[in-house]
């Protein structure tokens, strides 16, 4: 498992973690915002007046209302990425983090109205009548690029189950384990078979199901949120001054939190700003492909809503409940996973500043004098007997370690290699350490409503992600159509279902890892895509509102 992750941020060094995406997706989307005069601005008003149906007509060519594809591409875009991912983006980079999701979601606003709007446009109907869109039709149909239609289609395909499907199940699992102590495979195994029920009935019952679920999840998760923050209101604004206040320094060491670079920060600022709405991906373009309408723009119009709710709303009340509770800085007992450890040569202690600067730099991937450990730990009753080393676990100093082998203390010894244990040993270490993602904005939510918290983060988790898992069947459904048709659909839904069993008993961070390449594989050649088709956009935007001034005249 750990060569597997060293391969996947291998790979996500080229793409989602490499120098050019970050200026490739916020520069798309500055490129429109400046190129179609700030629409996320100018037609916010327009898009919830189509929104709320003003405009609808019964008879137009579509399977879903405006507000049911909002719903289930909301439900695609709303999951752990703003439960679990602002709290990974908050851990790796600190509070300027939140900032780079904020520009991630506002010039996303624009890149998603592009995007939606060109899928509308060139949609099809299939066989069984239903309309079938996304970037791959106006790859083929208008660019004329069918190998990067058929890239996209692939890329969407590994995507639906690397980013749609697998964090999701992961997350819930871990949830509702560390809640209710229910086993992960049996959380797992229950929910693939609600998710086949649901995804076998196809895009109307997908919608159906989202209408019912997005609106009242939204809702009980944001009011717990709230809770959370105005119970620490003295820390509001020392929270925003923390996020404003590091944007182009990076994030200082403080509690057992041991700092974040610039770089971190606008990394992951950006790369979960994306995952968690999705804006240049071209998924939810997907979904909105599906509504009826004979104006591609005015789906795009409601599409840009999209970023608003999912990132600028409830990404940034998640951050603030974290931020003001103080959590993301405090060290809990917790098991620590393989992925997240690092043993290091020398004692180092995070009460020292010289010490605090040379681990800072380590964790952080800037040149440092600390090595990784390698040797023998001799282990009696489960402490370590020599004490040559320092153990970090998630981006902090490991307190209190406890070795354990079938649910007693180890005695033995336990072979450290390049900092990392043995992972066929057995032991299990646990101790105090930082936390991130899910348990992070439990601990959050638990500050202030004690075990409600933890009641309310798990089964909203378990609203958002396990509707999240539905949506992205149907973006995965729509590309295995494009690419070899009806008959592909069955294997297709049924190595959905098997991933999703599977992925809740494997290692978080190995899963968020596979989540971060596959979502960049889609992004890459959408975003190369909708450039290219600058000008037709343009177009079409300008035909959309002369045709609605000629309908609408009073």
């Amino acid at each position: 498992m750990d060569a597997f992750n060293d391969f996947l941020l291998a790979i996500d060094g080229y793409l989602g973690s490499a120098g050019y995406f970050p200026i490739l997706l916020l520069g798309t989307g500055l490129f429109f915002t400046i190129y179609l005069k700030f629409p996320q601005i100018r037609y916010f008003g327009q898009a919830t007046r189509i929104l709320r149906g003003k405009y609808a007509k019964d008879d137009a060519p579509g399977d879903t209302s405006h507000f049911q594809a909002l719903t289930t591409a909301l439900s695609g875009t709303v999951g752990t990425g703003n439960i679990g991912g602002v709290a990974l983006a908050l851990f790796l980079g600190g509070p300027a983090a939140l900032f780079w999701m904020w520009i991630t979601a506002f010039l996303g606003m624009t890149t998603k109205f592009v995007e939606v709007t060109l899928s509308h446009k060139y949609r099809v109907q299939t066989k069984d009548g239903t309309m079938a869109g996304g970037p791959m039709y106006y790859m083929e149909r208008k660019l004329n690029m069918k190998w990067l239609a058929v890239i996209f289609a692939v890329a969407t395909i590994v995507s639906s189950i690397g980013s749609g499907n697998m964090p999701q199940i992961n997350s819930i699992a871990a949830a509702i384990e560390t809640t209710f102590n229910i086993e992960a495979w049996i959380t797992g195994a229950v929910l693939s078979v609600i998710l086949a029920l649901v995804i076998v009935g196809g895009i109307k019952r997908i919608a159906h199901v989202a209408e019912a679920i997005v609106p009242t999840m939204a809702l009980v998760y944001v009011v717990g949120a709230l809770v959370v923050i105005f119970t620490n209101y003295q820390n509001i604004g020392p929270s925003f001054m923390a996020i404003f206040g590091d944007i182009f320094s990076g994030s200082a060491a403080v509690g057992g939190f041991l700092g974040a670079t610039f770089a971190f920060a606008l990394e992951k600022g950006v790369a979960r700003g994306l995952f968690s709405n999705e804006a240049g991906q071209g998924s939810a373009a997907i979904a909105h492909a599906s509504a009826k309408g004979n104006e591609p723009a005015s789906e795009g119009m409601v599409s840009l809503l999209e970023p608003f709710i999912d990132t600028i709303i409830i990404c940034t009340i998640t951050g603030l409940a974290i931020l003001s509770s103080g959590v993301w800085t405090q060290k809990f007992e917790n098991t620590f996973d393989q992925s997240d450890m690092i043993y290091v040569a020398g004692v180092y202690s995070d009460k020292n500043e010289g010490d605090i600067a040379k681990l800072s730099a380590y964790v952080n991937s800037v040149e440092s004098e600390v090595k990784a450990y390698s040797g023998k730990l001799i282990i009696k009753d489960g402490s370590s007997i020599n004490k040559d080393f320092t153990l970090i676990n998630a981006k902090s100093v490991a307190e209190d370690v406890v070795y354990s082998k079938d649910g007693a203390p180890f005695n033995g010894e336990l072979l450290i290699s390049e900092g990392k244990p043995d992972a066929t040993s057995g032991v299990s270490i646990t101790g105090k350490s930082l936390v991130h993602s899910v348990p992070l904005t439990i601990a959050a939510f638990s500050s202030a409503m004690g075990e409600y918290g933890e009641y309310i983060v798990a089964i909203g988790l378990l609203l958002f992600a396990f509707s999240t898992a539905i949506a992205w069947s149907y973006y995965g459904d729509r590309a295995v159509i494009y690419l070899v048709g009806e008959r592909g659909v069955l294997p297709y839904r049924l190595l959905y279902v098997g991933c999703f069993l599977t992925a809740s008993m494997v290692d978080t961070t190995v899963i968020w890892n596979v989540a971060y390449v596959t979502v960049a594989l889609m992004t890459i050649p959408n975003l190369i895509g909708i450039l290219m088709l600058h000008k037709d956009m343009k177009k079409t935007v300008n035909d959309y509102w002369e045709h609605f001034k000629k309908n609408h005249a009073d």
